[in-house]
């Protein structure tokens, strides 16, 4: 049902818009190639289990878990809304 001046599916397709956009970052962030025997960050060593359990992994667990919790702070909004949702 459409509601104002928006058409059938908008709604919809702003929200598989935005789940789309989750994924591509998502995607974007997985490690590629080898992966290292010392972290980036803190030059720690990775254990074994972590580096074949997470191909291309360049980070330890702690730094690893700092580097999660500020790209947590991402945007949640969908960009590509309708005019019609921006007039409400």
């Amino acid at each position: 049902m459409a509601g104002g001046w928006s058409r059938d599916g908008a709604v919809q397709d702003q929200i598989d818009a935005s789940v789309e956009d989750a994924v591509k970052r998502a995607r974007a962030r997985l490690a590629t190639g080898r992966s290292r025997s010392e972290c980036a960050e803190c030059g720690e060593p990775i254990p074994e289990a972590r580096r074949k359990a997470v191909p291309g992994v360049r980070l330890c667990v702690e730094c690893q878990a700092e580097a999660d919790s500020a790209d947590a702070g991402g945007t949640r909004m969908n960009r590509r809304g309708s005019k019609d949702s921006q007039l409400r």
